[in-house]
């Protein structure tokens, strides 16, 4: 692959919007995870797909609109949708939750309608359901590094707030901080890089992404820097591995990115399981 990669540009594109994805993917994913809001992910990627889908109706039947990257619709809907669940969230206060089910419900109706009027699916909707090694194109790379730039800018300066938050809510409000505006921020972000990951994961299994490496990292960390650490780990080994195996074996880059996070998962289960055992054995040989 490694001969192909300097000379197909389309393999470049890939590789380099896969290690960005790695990178946030994770770094989101702690946050959601320690936050119990893991499921708002799959929420977001439905409403993505029904942007996507409605970019893809609209090059068909607007001239114009032909050349538009469906990508930006697709952060418009999933911007959208994370209002939306905000503004739900605060409607339903004591049933917070049931926003998520809402959002999910209406992306999955809307995309379903879009698709049909589009009479049906076609290659480059299935490409952005399961993803795809050749549709990341340039402009999809430069729009992804936007991203990653302004998401990193964002952590650096919130973390402190997002990490008070994400431990001691009550806490964190009775010394100050803006919980709205910084839930606020966080949930756009978020919405961002499903948006983004959805050319290389796919947006039926972004939210795979998301969850799996901090899962893993979860069962090896004893910190929570530690979990952010390896749950990057984790994240980038996943994408680069599956891209690799991918282009090799023909296959999804998608679902070999979730597989490979799934291996690491059950190899850091198994992992932990043996280091307490043998921990255990220590002790009691000791004593």
């Amino acid at each position: 692959m490694l001969d192909a990669f300097f000379h197909y540009e389309f393999l470049q594109n890939a590789l380099f919007t896969g290690m960005m994805i790695g990178l946030l993917a994770p770094m989101l994913g702690v946050f959601l995870v320690v936050r119990r809001m893991s499921l708002i992910a799959d929420a977001l990627s439905h409403i993505t797909l029904a942007g996507i889908a409605a970019s893809l109706l609209l090059s068909k039947q607007v001239a114009f609109l032909q050349g538009l990257n469906p990508l930006y619709l697709g952060i418009i809907f999933s911007v959208s949708g994370s209002l939306f669940i905000e503004k739900l969230r605060a409607v339903y206060k004591h049933y917070k939750e049931i926003a998520i089910p809402i959002i999910l419900s209406a992306g999955i109706g809307l995309g379903v309608v879009f698709i049909s009027l589009a009479d049906g699916f076609n290659t480059d909707l299935f490409n952005y359901l399961f993803g795809s090694v050749i549709a990341v194109s340039r402009s999809d790379l430069w729009t992804i590094l936007i991203i990653t730039v302004l998401v990193l800018t964002v952590l650096m300066l919130f973390y402190k707030e997002l990490f008070f938050l994400s431990f001691d809510e009550e806490q964190a409000v009775v010394s100050g901080i803006n919980r709205r505006l910084i839930h606020f921020v966080f949930i756009v972000m978020v919405a961002l890089v499903i948006a983004a990951s959805m050319r290389i994961v796919g947006i039926l299994l972004v939210s795979s992404l998301m969850t799996l490496p901090v899962a893993a990292a979860m069962r090896l960390s004893r910190g929570f820097k530690q979990m952010f650490i390896y749950s990057i780990i984790f994240g980038e080994l996943s994408v680069i591995g599956g891209l690799i195996a991918a282009y090799h074996l023909d296959l999804a880059p998608g679902g070999t990115i979730v597989i490979l996070a799934v291996l690491f998962l059950l190899g850091a289960i198994y992992y932990g399981k043996l280091r307490r055992y043998f921990n255990t054995r220590t002790l009691r040989s000791d004593s």
